[in-house]
C-alpha cells in the first residue's frame, strides 16, 4: 500500500497499489503505472501495472463467481447497489478530490460526478427486481409462449478517464442488477476513482470474484486475450472511434455481445427564433461540462446567421470569463487537459482553422503556468475544410459557423461521421420536431445542454457506436432472453 499525495494535501488514507481480483487485493506482476496530475505533471502516486496472466486470474474469477451470483435473490443484489449508492454519497469530498487530482477538472464538477455516478447504483437497485419475461398463448391457441431474460455471464469493461467514476457505474450497475459478474479495465491515466469504488463495492457485502479491477499500462495487450476468451460472453467499452473498431474485430472471434460509446461530433444548432440567454447558457454546458473533455461536448456551433453575431459575443465574453487553474483551487471553472497530447491535439486543430481563415474570439492559446492547460477558445468565420469541425476537439474550443435555413442547418449538422448527440435550440415546436427527427444521432438536447440521466438510454448512431447505457435499456444489455415452447396436448 501506498499513501498517495498532492500538495500536501493526503487525499485518501491509503490508494492500493494492487488489483482487485476475486475479493481481494493482490500484487501486479509487472510493476507500476504513475498516475499524474495533469494540473502540475507531477505524479501523485503508482498503481500496479498488470501481467497479461493477471487478467485472465480476473476472468477466472469472474467466470467462477458467476454461478452463485447469478443465483442471488434480485432484491440482494438491489440491496448492495443501494449500500454502495449510499457509501458513494457518504464519501463524496474524499472521491471528488481524488478524481480532481487525476484528471483534472475543478472540485465542484467532481462533486457533479459523483452524484451522477451515484444515480445509477439507486437507478438499477430498483431496476433489479424488475427483470420479468411474458406467458401467451401461441398463434395456434394449440399451445403457450413463456420468455424468460436471464443474465448474460461475465462481462468485460474498458472505461476512460474523462469521467472515471460515472463510466465505471453506468456499466457496472446495471450489469450486477441483472446478475452478471465484470472485469473493469480502467483508463491508465486515471485509475483511482475506479479502485475506489472496488473498495465501495467490496464494503457494500458483494461477494469475492464478482467485480475484479485490472489496472494496466498496455491496455491492448493485457485485454485481448480475455476478450477472445470463450468465458467473455459481453464487452463494453467507451472510448475513441478507433480502439473502438478493433475490439468489435476482436469481439467476432467469440461472437460477444458488444456495445461501444465511441467518439463525437455534436453540432449545437441556434435558429432565429431561439432565446439567446438560455441558448449561450446552454452552449457554455455543452461546451464546457469536463472543459470540453466530453464525447458529448458541442463540437460544432451551427448559428443563424441573423443572430450569430450576437450569440458569438455573448459566448466569447463567457469563455472568456473562466477562470482556468488548479481544480483543487477555489473559484475555480476550468481545469486541465489529461496530457501534453491532448493538449497538442488541441493546439492543432486551432492553428488549422487560423491557418485557413477563422478568426480568434478570445482564448487560443495554452496558459502560462505548470500543468497541460488551454484557454478557453471561441473561433469565428471557420471554414468549411478546418480540420476543428470534423475532428473530435476534447478541449475547451468553440468553432462558429452560420446557416441561413433549416434545410441547410440539418445537412450541415449531419455532415459528419459521427452521431452521438445533438443541441437544438427553438421556440418553434413544429420545427423542434422536424429537426429532432431529421438528425442522424442517437440524443437530442432540445433547448437544454446536458443530456446525460440515469434513466435515459445513452448511446450513439453511425460511428458514435451502438448499444445503450442508462435507463431500462441499459439493462437490457446484459439480459439474454430465452423463449420456451409448450404443448398443451396430453
Amino acid at each position: 500500500m501506498t499513501n498517495c499525495y498532492a500538495a500536501g494535501v493526503r487525499v485518501v488514507e491509503e490508494v492500493p497499489k494492487q488489483l482487485f481480483v476475486d475479493g481481494e487485493w493482490v500484487d501486479g506482476a509487472c510493476g507500476e503505472v504513475a498516475v499524474e496530475d495533469p494540473a502540475t505533471g507531477q505524479v501523485l502516486c503508482a498503481v500496479a501495472d498488470a501481467s497479461p496472466e493477471q487478467a485472465m486470474d480476473a476472468l477466472a474469477a469472474a467466470h467462477d463467481a458467476f454461478d452463485a451470483f447469478r443465483r442471488w435473490a434480485p432484491r440482494a443484489r438491489g440491496d448492495v447497489l443501494r449500500r454502495a449508492y449510499e457509501l458513494t454519497v457518504e464519501r463524496t469530498e474524499e472521491l471528488a478530490l481524488l478524481m480532481t487530482l487525476e484528471m483534472g477538472k475543478p472540485l465542484a464538477e467532481s462533486r457533479a460526478e459523483v452524484a451522477y455516478a451515484a444515480s445509477f447504483l439507486r437507478w438499477y437497485a430498483e431496476e433489479a427486481v424488475r427483470v420479468c419475461g411474458r406467458f401467451g398463448s401461441d398463434e395456434a391457441g394449440s399451445g403457450r409462449m413463456l420468455t424468460m431474460r436471464q443474465p448474460i455471464g461475465p462481462c468485460v469493461f474498458i472505461t476512460p478517464w474523462n469521467f472515471p467514476l460515472a463510466m465505471g457505474t453506468r456499466k457496472l450497475a446495471p450489469a450486477l442488477a441483472a446478475g452478471c459478474t465484470c472485469v473493469v479495465k480502467p483508463a491508465r491515466q486515471a485509475p483511482l476513482s475506479m479502485l475506489a469504488l472496488a473498495a465501495i463495492l467490496e464494503r457494500a457485502g458483494l461477494p469475492g470474484g464478482v467485480v475484479n479491477v485490472v489496472t494496466a499500462s498496455a491496455s491492448g495487450a493485457v485485454m485481448a486475450p480475455l476478450i477472445k476468451d470463450s468465458r467473455t460472453r459481453k464487452l463494453s467499452f467507451t472510448g475513441s472511434t478507433e480502439v473502438g473498431k478493433r475490439l468489435l474485430e476482436q469481439s467476432a472471434e467469440q461472437v460477444l455481445k458488444v456495445s461501444v460509446e465511441l467518439g463525437g461530433n455534436a453540432p449545437f444548432l441556434v435558429f432565429e427564433d431561439a432565446d439567446l440567454d438560455a441558448a449561450v447558457d446552454g452552449a457554455m454546458a455543452a461546451k464546457m461540462r469536463n472543459g470540453g473533455e466530453a464525447c458529448t461536448a458541442a463540437n460544432r456551433f451551427l448559428v443563424h446567421a441573423s443572430v450569430a453575431p450576437d450569440f458569438a459575443r455573448r459566448l466569447a465574453d463567457r469563455m472568456g470569463a473562466l477562470r482556468v487553474g488548479h481544480g483543487s483551487e477555489p473559484g475555480v471553472d476550468v481545469g486541465p487537459l489529461i496530457d501534453e497530447h491532448q493538449r497538442a491535439v488541441v493546439e492543432g486543430l486551432v492553428a488549422d482553422a487560423v491557418e485557413r481563415g477563422a478568426r480568434i474570439a478570445v482564448g487560443g492559446r495554452r496558459v502560462d503556468r505548470p500543468g497541460y492547460f488551454y484557454a478557453p477558445t471561441v473561433l469565428l468565420d471557420v471554414p468549411a475544410a478546418a480540420r476543428v469541425l470534423a475532428e473530435e476537439i476534447f478541449g475547451p474550443v468553440a468553432p462558429i459557423r452560420t446557416f441561413a435555413d433549416e434545410r441547410e442547418a440539418v445537412r450541415a449538422a449531419n455532415d459528419t461521421e459521427y452521431g452521438l448527440v445533438a443541441y437544438v435550440y427553438t421556440r418553434d415546436l413544429a420545427r423542434a420536431f422536424r429537426v429532432a427527427e431529421a438528425l442522424e444521432t442517437g440524443m437530442v438536447g432540445l433547448n437544454r445542454g446536458v443530456v446525460s440521466n440515469a434513466g435515459a438510454p445513452f448511446g450513439g448512431v453511425k460511428q458514435s457506436g451502438f448499444g445503450r447505457e442508462g435507463g431500462p435499456e441499459g439493462m437490457d444489455e446484459y439480459l439474454e432472453t430465452k423463449y420456451v415452447a409448450i404443448g398443451l396436448d396430453a
